[in-house]
């Protein structure tokens, strides 16, 4: 299989070339490291890849799983590989070593992906760009002169540029559906409790993050999210399982769903008029589709609910950052991190168990409001950002012109849309339904009720054969 027809596929098509004998997953390997090399040194958004992977596929049997013998990478934070490199884009952690397998990356293994390497993200995850002093900086494949999102930076671009066609991405306030929006992907941020964080995170110290992909096709997420749903081992709560593989679930209509939408300001911020100009059109085509359109306003205090989100963030900074200087056995100062993580960290030293207690209080109250939004509607439709792809040079993490209140206030008027999800829970969805004025992609974002992934997968689908996307490609890809 030669490069440019290997990335053709998405990941259902190359599992069952695997199992037909008509490829072998060494093959898949194999272009998949070639694509590494043809497009990384325009992208950066691989840092390490696995040679070593394609002498055990040698000596083992194709892997089995629903994703047997698919190239994959992992984002460097969020689920670790025993024996590989996990740095999460820190010098503080440069060069550590993972010394167990977490529970996510069982069930990839399980579900038969093959982990190729890491793709880089921000220090700690921390914003919208990879720009860090460990990894340097990773490029939009659309426009190099662009973001490519944060923090799943490296593997959006590596997504959208063809080298794999699913790879891991993680959410902490947007960070699997900024980088879909931003490289023109699908991103499914699930309900809380859906996918395991185990065994470092739980329902308590990881409330508002999330673990699954970035792909090409909506199916992609739907098996890779039926392949790893489900509580891990010692979990504190067990969300209600889907009724159906959610495979099955996008494989016919939605039905009439009720859609309210958004395509004015946000709080106090307005999306740009290309970006508001997408969400209208998309409304549209959801009514074309029979579902029930009905515009609505921001319906939550968005001040109110920044000071929160930003007290829980500062509240739990500390103590993984200690956590992880103990294990390293280095100092937290200028030499191991960037100089807005270390404001903020040194800001979480002073965040008061009080003010965090009051600042869950408001996301309480926050979940409430949204819960009665959804007894009216059952998906809430608006942009993934509110404006197209940032440049380069502004939002990364060495910047010393800010404090950490302003920076984040400036990429809260950016992604005003995404955090709500992580903060009550919901399930979200970023599709590439839209382009900028200057032909960028501009992700439309879906969220559900707790729970309905099936909702949000199913409309995705439909909207997949209304609007196909599958057929553009950015000018740095694989094939080009």
């Amino acid at each position: 299989m030669r490069l440019d027809e290997y990335c053709t596929f998405d990941a259902i098509d190359l599992a069952a070339l695997v199992r037909k004998g008509e490829v072998t997953p060494r093959e898949l390997c194999e272009r998949a490291l070639e694509g590494v090399e043809k497009v990384n040194p325009r992208l950066n958004s691989v840092v390490e890849t696995y040679p070593d992977v394609l002498e055990r596929v040698d000596r083992e049997s194709p892997p089995a799983g629903p994703l047997c013998g698919v190239p994959f990478f992992l984002k460097d934070i969020g689920p670790m590989e025993k024996g590989r490199r996990y740095e999460m884009g820190s010098r503080l952690l440069e060069g550590y070593v993972a010394p167990f397998d977490t529970d996510l990356t069982l069930r990839f293994r399980a579900a038969g992906l093959l982990n190729l390497g890491r793709t880089p993200c921000p220090e700690m995850g921390y914003t919208i760009t990879t720009e860090s002093l460990l990894y340097g900086t990773t490029h939009n494949p659309w426009n190099p002169e662009h973001v490519a999102g944060g923090s799943s930076s490296g593997a959006g671009a590596s997504v959208a540029a063809g080298v794999v066609p699913i790879s891991h991405a993680n959410d902490g306030g947007g960070s699997i559906r900024i980088p879909a929006s931003i490289n023109g992907l699908v991103g499914l941020k699930t309900s809380r409790g859906r996918v395991p964080q185990g065994p470092l995170l739980n329902d308590i110290s990881g409330f508002l993050f999330s673990d699954l992909v970035v792909s090409r096709s909506v199916r992609d997420t739907a098996a890779a999210l039926d392949a790893v749903q489900g509580p891990g081992i010692g979990e504190a709560f067990e969300i209600a399982p889907p009724s159906e593989p959610y495979l099955e679930a996008i494989a016919r209509p939605p039905g009439a769903l009720r859609i309210g939408f958004c395509a004015g300001a946000w709080g106090p911020v307005a999306p740009t008029p290309d970006v508001a100009r997408g969400v209208e059109a998309v409304a549209r085509t959801c009514e074309s589709l029979g579902h029930r359109l009905t515009p609505v306003e921001c319906p939550f205090d968005f001040e109110a609910f920044f000071e929160s989100f930003l007290t829980i963030w500062y509240g739990g900074i500390p103590a993984d950052l200690d956590a992880m200087a103990h294990e390293v056995g280095r100092k937290i100062d200028s030499s191991t991190v960037e100089p807005i993580v270390l404001a903020a960290y040194e800001r979480g030293h002073r965040i008061t168990a009080p003010q965090w207690m009051r600042a869950l209080g408001k996301v309480n109250e926050l979940t409430r409001t949204f819960g009665a939004l959804y007894q009216g509607c059952d998906l809430l439709l608006t942009p993934t950002l509110a404006t197209p792809p940032p440049r380069l040079g502004r939002h990364h993490l060495h910047r010393t012109d800010v404090d950490p209140d302003a920076f984040f206030r400036e990429l809260f008027h950016i992604i005003p849309y995404t955090p709500i999800a992580n903060a009550t829970g919901l399930p979200a969805i970023s599709l590439p339904l839209a382009t900028s004025d200057d032909g960028l992609p501009v992700g439309i974002h879906f969220m559900a009720p707790f729970g309905r992934e099936d909702r949000l997968l199913a409309l995705a689908a439909a909207l997949e054969e209304a609007l196909p996307w599958r057929e553009r490609r950015p000018d740095i890809h694989v094939a080009a």
